[in-house]
């Protein structure tokens, strides 16, 4: 008899039986979930899963610091609309995460968050680096998980990504102990998911879009308010061409700019504390408000008693939860953004009810434009951000820290693309901005990312450049420097006598030095007549740039809603 030196193949039972460690199973997962790219930082108890990280040569990038690490996955996220994936440690390493976990909550950013965790027999006696991450991200999670049997890992991944991308989209948190991830299993991913208390409701209730469409044809001053949720959605072309078919003016969300084109005649600009006077008017003189995707949020609305006081109020948003919290709404609409706008775009019609609101609403938008003063030499931050506009011809992809350079970003530089503007809404994340440029980067390699920071929140995570360093991203940071805590010194000097305690900054780093420091090209201008130079030195290089702009100290944010006023109470508003 002749025996074969070869091996028989296994059969199909055998090789579904084949065991893998916790570690790989999640790896496997997660590849099922089409993940292209991990944010993270290892550490002790999540160091088995970091081996297979090695052994499979899977794309992960190095933070130098798991806040940046989470806020690069948050930029990933909102460019893409993908979930943005941070891997952790325990302890530290969880707890470092959390404000980035926060800050996807508030702003509905998909993410699925792993954190390691210290072995299951000793959970719960203070162990080395053990943090109660479920206890403390219970209020900032859409959900969290922590797994203690490795046979549970595979189907909790999958549940993970559904939770997080499906109804309105939020952060999910999975704990993983490190002795799990160490114990074997065979990994299935067949088995379907069963949520049956989480049904998210996306086909919003037809009679109710019948509401709103009776509505509008009656309404002599309609008025569209676009939030986060229609770019969540996919709906920015449904939005455009409903408002279009109707000729109906629109006003943007902070987190909403770029759901309607910046450019687009209907367009008023944003509304709220730092909007247009165009939008905000548009707001308090409305009859018939159209809420689509915004959470009514308090930056918006000013104080709610003067909000819209004629207004029928229609709220579209596919979580029940937001209708009705802040603001009184008269009809309800839970659902999809997309689904509600594609059934509005069957009904609604142009009316010559809204002509003569049209017109008003254009006046407003020619006769009070957002402006500022040139100064000689001087370099005012509005005209910085103008002409990052023009230089790029709006072919870009903006991030932003927070405080007066998002707020003159949001208005000057005129987005006319979805999944172009990045920032932190909701929770307001100082040092944000610069780690989000390198998730989005990293998204879109194909676009310049500009890395709109202050001086001062880009202090708070600067040591993400080792990234741009070791990568070569060609992210162009762009340092708005005015030495001070700007938005905390406005509110000083407007509000607290000129009592600046605590936010100004007489010294500060030599910002080219540290830029160098990490191998980057750095370019400093200090006058408005090198600006423009500087600017296209930046654009034109092909690898990462810090460009330090130094600009006015003392300029203020206008218009500005002041505290316990309404839309039709604004500051600064100037010219006619």
């Amino acid at each position: 008899m002749i025996h074969s030196t070869e091996k028989p193949e296994k059969t199909l039972v055998q090789q579904e039986q084949t065991l893998f460690t916790g570690s790989e199973v999640l790896l496997k997962a997660l590849a099922k979930e089409e993940v292209d790219v991990i944010f993270g930082y290892p550490g002790g108890a999540i160091l088995p899963t970091y081996d297979e990280i090695y052994k499979l040569g899977i794309n992960h990038i190095l933070a130098r610091h798991e806040q940046g690490a989470i806020h690069a996955a948050e930029g990933y996220a909102r460019v893409t609309r993908k979930p943005g994936v941070c891997i952790v440690t325990s302890g530290p390493g969880a707890t470092n995460v959390v404000t980035g976990i926060a800050d996807a909550m508030m702003d509905s950013l998909p993410m699925v968050i792993i954190t390691g965790q210290v072995g299951t027999k000793v959970i719960g006696t203070d162990a080395f680096q053990e943090a109660d991450i479920l206890g403390i991200t219970m209020p900032i999670t859409k959900h969290n998980f922590q797994i203690r049997s490795v046979d549970d890992i595979a189907q909790t991944v999958k549940e993970a990504f559904h939770i997080a991308t499906s109804g309105r989209k939020g952060p999910v948190l999975i704990d993983l102990p490190k002795d799990v991830s160490q114990q074997k299993t065979v990994f299935r991913y067949d088995e379907p998911l069963h949520l049956p208390g989480y049904q998210p409701t996306l086909k919003p209730n037809k009679q109710q879009i019948r509401k709103v469409l009776e509505k509008l044809s009656e309404a002599k001053k309609p008025v569209v308010l676009a939030g986060a949720g229609v770019l969540h959605a996919n709906a920015s072309e449904e939005l455009t061409q409903f408002i279009e078919q109707v000729k109906l003016p629109v006003v943007n969300t902070l987190l909403g700019l770029g759901s309607c084109p910046g450019n687009n005649q209907f367009h008023l600009g944003m509304a709220g504390m730092h909007g247009t006077y165009a939008a905000n008017m548009a707001l308090h003189e409305t009859d018939l408000l159209i809420n689509i995707g915004s959470r009514f949020d308090d930056r918006l609305t000013g104080v709610l008693e003067h909000f819209a006081p004629d207004a029928t109020i229609v709220h579209i948003d596919i979580d029940p939860a937001e209708i009705g919290k802040n603001i009184a709404v008269d009809i309800p609409v839970v659902g999809d953004a997309k689904a509600a706008l594609t059934l509005l775009l069957k009904g609604g019609q142009a009316t010559k009810l809204h002509d003569e609101w049209r017109e008003q609403t254009q006046k407003w938008k020619k006769d009070f434009p957002l402006w500022f003063r040139r100064e000689e030499e001087v370099i005012k931050p509005q005209e910085l951000i103008k002409k990052l506009y023009e230089h790029t011809g709006g072919e870009a992809i903006v991030t932003t820290d927070v405080g007066q350079h998002q707020m003159w970003a949001a208005q000057f530089f005129a987005f006319n693309k979805p999944d172009r503007w990045v920032t932190s809404g909701g929770l307001g994340t100082m040092g944000f901005g610069f780690p989000a440029a390198i998730g989005a980067q990293l998204a879109n390699p194909d676009l310049p990312v500009l890395a709109i920071t202050g001086d001062a929140g880009f202090q708070m995570t600067m040591q993400e450049m080792s990234i741009l360093q070791e990568l070569q991203l060609p992210v162009k940071i762009v340092i708005v420097n005015n030495a001070s805590l700007g938005m905390v010194r406005q509110w000083q000097q407007l509000f607290h006598g000129e009592r600046y305690s605590h936010s100004l900054f007489p010294l500060q780093p030599d910002f080219s030095k540290l830029a160098e420091a990490y191998e980057i090209k750095a370019i400093k201008v200090e006058q408005i007549s090198k600006l423009d130079e500087a600017i296209g030195e930046t654009l034109n290089h092909q690898g990462p740039v810090l460009l330090e702009v130094c600009v006015a100290k003392e300029e203020n944010v206008y218009p500005m809603i002041c505290p316990g006023q309404g839309h039709h109470c604004m500051e600064g508003v100037e010219p006619s």
